[in-house]
């Protein structure tokens, strides 16, 4: 596993997503084996997005439907392919298999998109989701590229158990890889802010993502109402990068309510928050935000959805409720009762160091990638399905994207 080729949906940014610092993480896991990593992205690069050139990693722009591609990847022939989410392993899939047959393909696939879609429809039709919901558009295509890689990572055991379940994918194609961290020393807990030095509520996310988007709305059409009445000196600080102009209008300065924008500082903001709040209506995958509550001490409050795939069997670092009327109550409890808060936080800091423990789940990655290197014509024997999806796509993509390159040699 010497050369690697990572092609990224968007440029890591740590600074702005779950997304971007999950990536870095996993960058970082292939670092350990001292591989030669080259970094593609067809996307341009924002201010926000990471400098990999200082990392010793490789950047390369490459171009949607256009043959340079091929020329790039056959003089770079990497050992390992890893797909940023399913419409990068689509876009270039085949190509890899035309170009490197013997490189193995490995998808990350973020959190599960025809999960958070199939959320989002029940969500908007005001509905209970159900497999009608879940078996989608978007599901067709994300669980084809499952099954065309030679393993996909998931950040949620709860996801891997619905792709199992509901999808028959195989647990051999699967590798539960959650967010990475280091070990958080009991000295470290203890230099944090204590309750009474912190103040606030505060929630953060990506406005881009339109789970963070619609947990803000909930916040402020029903929520916060009725929170600031029980916490009359609170206030609600809403942190996120890329907040336009119909989210910087929610901001309502005399009902205590603060659209705060990019957090420069995520550990700034959060050790000095009081506690968290993640009312998030329909979402997939795991949540930054509460790993970051976690880290620093803070207690959260949150939905099912966002607690989702967090705690395992082990006790949260606050409440996960859905009823608007009880979220506000456990808040309150929440701000109000320190030794209540000390619990919860002390939950926290349990789930941080085992849940997320950096130095098992890398070993455990790149074993299964090394054994599937080992035995890669035996695995993929195994994978029938992927056999037969690789044939057909590779057909159908291949015909589709040499029909938009001579277009576009046309304009």
């Amino acid at each position: 596993m010497t050369n690697i080729l990572i092609i990224g949906f968007v440029w890591p940014e740590p600074k702005s997503s779950a997304a971007g610092s999950r990536m870095m993480q996993l960058i970082e896991a292939f670092k350990i084996n001292k591989a030669q990593i080259t970094f593609a992205s067809p996307s341009s690069k924002s201010e926000q997005a990471v400098s990999l050139k200082e990392l010793g990693i490789a950047e390369q722009h490459i171009v949607l439907n256009d043959t340079s591609f091929d020329q790039f990847i056959k003089e770079l022939q990497p050992d390992v392919v890893m797909f940023d989410r399913f419409m990068m392993e689509e876009q270039f899939g085949w190509r890899v298999t035309e170009q490197c047959p013997d490189a193995i393909k490995i998808l990350d696939t973020e959190d599960l998109h025809c999960l958070r879609k199939g959320r989002q429809q029940a969500y908007k039709e005001k509905t209970e989701f159900n497999d009608r919901y879940l078996f989608n558009d978007i599901a067709v295509r994300e669980i084809a590229s499952i099954y065309r890689c030679d393993l996909s990572l998931m950040i949620s055991e709860v996801e891997i158990d619905l792709l199992k379940t509901k999808f028959n994918v195989p647990s051999n194609l699967l590798v539960y890889v959650p967010f990475l961290f280091e070990d958080l020393p009991v000295e470290d807990q203890n230099k944090l802010p204590n309750f009474q030095d912190r103040q606030h509520v505060v929630t953060i996310g990506n406005f881009l993502h339109e789970p963070n988007y619609q947990s803000v709305l909930y916040l402020k059409q029903t929520l916060w109402p009725l929170i600031k009445t029980k916490l009359p000196k609170a206030e609600l600080h809403i942190y996120g990068a890329y907040a336009s102009q119909k989210v910087n209008q929610l901001q309502n300065i005399k009902e205590r309510f603060f659209i705060k924008g990019f957090a420069n500082d995520v550990n700034e903001v959060m050790k000095h928050a009081r506690i968290c709040v993640a009312p998030l209506v329909f979402g997939a995958g795991l949540k930054g935000k509460l790993t970051d509550a976690m880290a620093h001490g803070t207690p959260c409050a949150m939905s099912t959805i966002a607690a989702e795939g967090m705690f395992g069997n082990m006790e949260p670092n606050g409440f996960i409720e859905d009823d608007a009327e009880q979220f506000a109550l456990k808040v309150s409890e929440l701000y109000t009762n320190e030794t209540l808060w000390k619990e919860k936080q002390y939950f926290g800091f349990k789930n941080y160091n085992s849940r997320f423990n950096k130095s098992y789940f890398q070993q455990q990655f790149l074993e299964r990638v090394h054994q599937v290197q080992k035995q890669l014509e035996i695995h993929r024997l195994t994978n029938f399905t992927g056999t037969m999806l690789q044939h057909h796509s590779m057909q159908s993509t291949k015909f589709m994207s040499r029909w938009i390159e001579e277009k576009n040699k046309q304009h």
